[in-house]
């Protein structure tokens, strides 16, 4: 798989926070007159990187925010000026942080870019059941004990696209690394041409709910319910952003569910308890939270709550009025609908890697500087939720909100190349942390970089560990 080597960052005319952020309101179908409350400050670049990571990441945060400002009007409060500077949005999508002044481990010594005997591939092995599956695959011996010698050796007699087909077939996470050009010769890169940047969709019929009574001064999303069954990044990214906004939010994980550190800082403002959806009680712990709530938020591979009767049909109707937000790779859409994924992985994928080595003059792939896929779509999710609650006070009716990794990949690569962008190095981020107390130690991480003139976002729940919670709503 021979890979050109282009290096011409003039072929699409970069987009400006404010025009990208223009697009995604279109998208949700908000007042247009609200675009006003919102101030965005700074320019690229402010990352390392060709793409144009500040802009987007300003901008799906930006229109996160500001989507819980029109909220806050819509619940009879007075309109507010919104705030994000795009390096400290950018800053936001690193994903640091510390507890106890360490930095815990976030990959395994596995994950990462391998050179194959005509190409590249990433293997993404945080979790054991994928390292080993992926160390299977290779036949080499599975455990923490392989190192990445052994794997690179195996790698050498494999062709990229093979070991990325044996792998799928396998159920483990890894992609083959592609230009743009020949993704966007691949069936699934067709298949999300024809999307747009997320979806929202009426799935069923039910009354305009009214929003729940909030007391003067309470931030736009107070006393609003949301179900976060999401796990790594992007989905926990979703439900931290809605908690900073005052949302209820409750993380659910199933007690021998794995999960990686970076749960420590997207828990911040977070309840978390335990249901196991693989038991009758499980279940039904699940139902009685989902009866009460106004989103729910999940990101398993697709298909795995429908097979436990929690699709987003099956949510809407246990839940008429529900706001239902779906998280998958690939998309709903085309040969990899049902195909595992992440940021990293959709990253090499879809031509990022291959891009940004370009753009740099090298050969080896290069990723960039921060899982922004993740924390875009994120963001994203917490736009569509929004947009969807606002739509349900207006009209009625379920909604089903869709966001995927590669869809947000099409989105970024439309944004434009920076020139320079390569040329920065990566900024200290001393100035826009804060410390808390947290069910782990002292954590300390960046601080939302949405600034409200009325309502300050922020998460007076502390992070804790999974199941610290029991699966009641806090007024129940």
């Amino acid at each position: 798989m021979s890979l050109p080597m282009p290096n011409d960052l003039s072929a699409t005319p970069p987009v400006t926070p404010s025009e990208a952020l223009a697009a995604l309101w279109r998208q949700a179908d908000l007042p247009p007159s609200t675009l006003a409350q919102i101030t965005l400050s700074g320019a690229e670049p402010v990352l390392p990187s060709s793409f144009a990571v500040g802009t987007a990441a300003q901008a799906s945060l930006g229109a996160a925010a500001l989507a819980a400002a029109q909220i806050d009007m819509a619940r009879g409060g007075t309109p507010q000026q919104v705030s994000v500077d795009m390096l400290h949005a950018a800053q936001e999508c690193r994903s640091y942080f510390t507890v106890d002044g360490e930095t815990p481990e976030i990959w395994d010594k596995i994950t990462g870019l391998y050179p194959c005997a005509d190409g590249w591939v990433r293997i993404h092995a945080n979790f054991a059941h994928h390292r080993d599956g992926a160390l299977r695959v290779l036949g080499l011996p599975t455990g923490p004990n392989t190192e990445r010698t052994e794997v690179e050796a195996a790698l050498r007699h494999w062709r990229a696209e093979a070991f990325e087909t044996a792998g799928a077939e396998a159920g483990i996470v890894v992609s083959a690394m592609r230009s743009f050009e020949q993704w966007d010769a691949h069936p699934q890169a067709d298949a999300i041409a024809r999307l747009p940047i997320f979806t929202l969709e009426r799935i069923g019929d039910a009354p305009p709910r009214a929003w729940p009574a909030r007391a003067p001064g309470e931030r736009p999303l107070a006393h609003l319910r949301v179900l976060d069954l999401t796990r790594i990044i992007a989905g926990p990214v979703c439900g931290r952003a809605l908690a900073a906004y005052g949302a209820d939010v409750m993380l659910i994980n199933a007690p021998e569910l794995p999960n990686i550190s970076t749960l420590i800082e997207t828990s911040r403002g977070k309840l978390s308890a335990h249901a196991d959806l693989g038991t009758a009680v499980g279940r039904e712990s699940l139902k009685r939270l989902l009866t009460d709530a106004h989103v729910f938020v999940q990101g398993y591979r697709p298909g795995a709550l429908e097979a436990q009767g929690f699709g987003p049909h099956d949510a809407a109707a246990l839940r008429p009025g529900l706001v239902y937000v779906s998280l998958t790779a690939y998309s709903h859409e085309g040969p990899w609908a049902s195909r595992r994924g992440f940021d990293s992985l959709v990253q090499t994928a879809s031509g990022f890697n291959h891009a940004e080595a370009a753009a740099a003059g090298q050969r080896k792939p290069l990723a960039l500087p921060v899982q922004l896929l993740d924390h875009a779509s994120g963001y994203l999710m917490a736009l569509g939720a929004q947009a969807a609650l606002w739509r349900q006070a207006r009209e009625g009716g379920s909604w089903h909100v869709r966001v995927s990794l590669a869809q947000t990949a099409k989105w970024v690569r439309g944004l434009g190349r920076v020139k320079d962008g390569l040329s920065i190095a990566m900024p200290p981020v001393d100035n826009v942390l804060e410390t808390s107390e947290s069910g782990f130690g002292a954590l300390t991480a960046v601080r939302h970089a949405a600034q409200f003139s009325d309502t300050p976002a922020c998460w007076p729940r502390p992070s804790v560990p999974p199941g610290t919670h029991p699966p009641l709503w806090p007024t129940d």
